[in-house]
């Protein structure tokens, strides 16, 4: 037994090792088979992701007040200026107020050396004196010919000589009037005073210099502030409306800073110039403001607005939504499915912020405002404000030492 059974197991192993092989070759046949008949599956591309909305500022087209401005650049004038000037020679001996200083009419500004004057004065007065004891005494002798004449003692001729006399040292006396009042005068100029309320600027001259009547320059300006004047520009077009308005009522002016931002005053207009200016075609138009605050000052830069009217219940969007295009205006309105369209519209005014649309939206329209850069046609939108906070780019971290 033992030595058939190890004459037997290798062959029984073999036989194994034959039929395990001829297994996996049918089993690689089949396979085949199989795929050759089977139909060919093809590769799906990549599922493409939905267009992201694009983040904007949307604001709706609301009827409301809109008031109708005239813009114009202008310069700030003092209400009334003055260049205090000597009137007479002399040195100027002191000066009564300081720089910037406030002062009313009337008040005592500086002081000429008063002391010539006074002399001429007094000279002029003396003179006046000796003509009038001279007039009393031709007088008197006319009075002693007429009386000798009427007895035939002295003749016609001797009469109508001392009559002469007499008119002679009246002339004289006229003339010594004449000459008191020009020294008086010249002596009253030696104390200058203020001729109108208002600030003082700074002294062109001290205490101590020789100034005369025929100085070009001054000794100190005087300017008045309270109220002051603001002198614009506006094309002519604007004069008829300007007129209309001005006869029916008062018309608000407002003073910007140079910014066109800053609100510095309040005033009312005063009037139109005369005549328009042929060269630019513009008229000039003079504003007065109270000033109260000193926020205007003479030979300021400012940005002048003449409220005209106030039109009411008016369709305004924003100014920023109204773009220039080739063909004309036009908004980007967004729709309910939230993508845009691009809307041919009209505007009668733009006031910097609000713009006033005649033609092209209608109340409620919800319009792009910032953001139409990246915009088209159909393009799909969302509110900036409204975006959840990973839609929103992020904003770059700041340098550091920035």
């Amino acid at each position: 037994m033992d030595v058939l059974d190890k004459t037997r197991s290798p062959r029984r192993g073999r036989a194994r090792w034959a039929g395990a092989t001829l297994a996996l070759a049918v089993a690689g046949v089949i396979g085949v088979l199989a795929t050759m008949h089977a139909p060919s599956a093809q590769p799906r591309p990549p599922a493409s992701p939905a267009p992201q909305a694009v983040p904007v500022t949307i604001a709706a087209a609301t009827p409301q007040d809109v008031p109708v401005l005239l813009r114009g650049l202008g310069i700030v004038q003092a209400f009334n200026a003055v260049t205090v000037r000597a009137r007479v020679d002399g040195t100027l001996m002191d000066v009564k107020v300081t720089e910037g200083q406030e002062v009313k009419k009337g008040d005592l500004i500086a002081v000429i050396d008063p002391r010539p004057y006074q002399a001429a004065l007094d000279a002029a007065m003396a003179k006046k004196a000796q003509d009038q004891a001279q007039l009393t005494n031709a007088q008197r002798d006319l009075a002693r010919y007429a009386s000798l004449a009427r007895q035939d003692f002295a003749s016609r001729q001797q009469v109508d000589t001392q009559q002469s006399s007499v008119a002679q040292f009246t002339a004289t006396l006229k003339g010594d009037d004449a000459a008191i009042a020009t020294a008086q005068l010249n002596l009253s100029f030696c104390y200058i005073l203020s001729p109108i309320d208002g600030r003082m600027g700074l002294r062109q001259v001290d205490p101590g210099n020789l100034v005369h009547a025929s100085d070009s320059g001054g000794i100190i300006s005087i300017a008045q502030l309270h109220p002051i004047s603001v002198v614009f520009t506006l094309p002519q077009e604007n004069l008829p409306k300007i007129t209309a308005a001005m006869a029916a009522r008062r018309l608000p002016v407002l003073a910007y800073a140079e910014n066109d931002k800053t609100e510095l005053a309040q005033g009312e207009l005063l009037t139109p110039d005369n005549s328009i200016d042929t060269s630019t075609g513009t008229i000039k138009l003079k504003a007065n403001f109270a000033n109260t605050d000193n926020k205007l000052w003479p030979g300021q830069f400012v940005h002048a607005r003449l409220l005209l009217e106030t039109r009411h219940d008016v369709l305004t969007v924003p100014s920023e939504a109204v773009q220039h295009g080739p063909s004309g205006l036009y908004a980007y309105v967004v729709k309910p499915d939230s993508t845009v369209a691009r809307q041919d519209v009209e505007i009668d005014q733009d006031t910097g912020k609000l713009a006033v649309v005649t033609k092209g939206l209608a109340a409620g329209n919800k319009v792009v405002v910032t953001g139409q850069s990246r915009l088209q046609n159909g393009t799909r939108v969302a509110d900036a404000g409204q975006l959840p906070p990973a839609q929103i780019p992020p904003t770059p971290p700041a340098k550091a030492g920035g």
